[in-house]
């Protein structure tokens, strides 16, 4: 019955995707892990591979239309890159089981990835619950920018790439104020980089762990991207009726919901 819902929610995943550039993504991973079983460690993984591949065909539509673009794409990538391969080749692989007791509380390397991840949904929450004042400010900010700002992005892509690396995420709510701030990049513009940019972190994050010799079930993983990719082609279609921008506040709330929910459970409820 869960893996059913699961499936569906692969497709939710796609859909807001395709309606609002980005966002689903924070969905993978809890999906993985409290509908289809799978460990959170491993499910960071698969999640890099099924939020690579979705944002690809996101992408491909940006860059028919010349929304991309290809130099701020490749200045952020170049520390980000090499961030999130570091940590899904040499940090993922080298963090131990368990890590410290806190009385009846054994912090494991599961525990501190949901934990991680759950802060990570908060936060995005928090960007996409205020998305409108945000772009406001933003475009605001845009207008007193007069140089491409290379320390804001590379700094931001260090940091994302880590992010991504760690929690399987792509990080979008962190790229785009970055490409709008540092790059002077319009709005739309932005959503179609960041796409192109967190199908590359997330696809060569994903190497590393293939690199690293992580079992992946190739079948079940591909039936899963499968339902995504269904999801973000009707939400590219739907994305012509619904503005996204109206969708993201409702779905930050969901995403905090989502992110309260995994803390309570997983450092409250579970040691009650």
């Amino acid at each position: 019955m869960y893996h059913i819902i699961g499936y569906f929610a692969a497709i939710f995943i796609g859909l807001s995707l395709g309606i609002m550039g980005g966002g689903g993504s924070i969905l993978t991973v809890p999906v993985l892990v409290y509908l289809m079983g799978v460990s959170p460690v491993l499910s960071t993984a698969y999640s890099l591979f099924v939020v690579g591949s979705t944002s690809v065909v996101g992408a491909s539509g940006y860059f028919r239309k010349g929304l991309v673009s290809l130099k701020t794409a490749v200045v952020f990538l170049i520390p980000s890159l090499l961030a999130v391969f570091a940590v899904r080749k040499l940090l993922m692989p080298a963090i131990p089981h368990e890590l410290f007791t806190l009385g009846s509380l054994v912090f494991t390397k599961d525990l501190l990835v949901l934990v991680a991840f759950a802060v990570l949904m908060v936060v995005a929450a928090a960007a996409m619950i205020r998305s409108k004042q945000a772009e406001d400010a933003l475009d605001e900010e845009l207008h007193q920018q007069h140089s491409f700002n290379y320390p804001l992005i590379l700094g931001i892509g260090l940091v994302v790439g880590t992010l991504t690396g760690f929690v399987g995420a792509g990080g979008g709510f962190l790229i785009i104020p970055a490409l709008v701030l540092g790059a002077r990049l319009p709005m739309k513009l932005a959503v179609g980089t960041s796409l192109a940019i967190i199908a590359l972190n997330s696809l060569i994050g994903f190497t590393g762990d293939l690199s690293a010799g992580t079992p992946i079930a190739w079948p079940f993983l591909l039936g899963f991207l499968a339902f995504a990719l269904a999801g973000i082609v009707l939400g590219t279609y739907l994305a012509r009726f619904i503005p996204g921008a109206r969708l993201k506040p409702a779905f930050g709330w969901f995403t905090l919901a989502m992110g309260t929910f995994i803390l309570l459970r997983e450092l409250v409820f579970k040691h009650a």
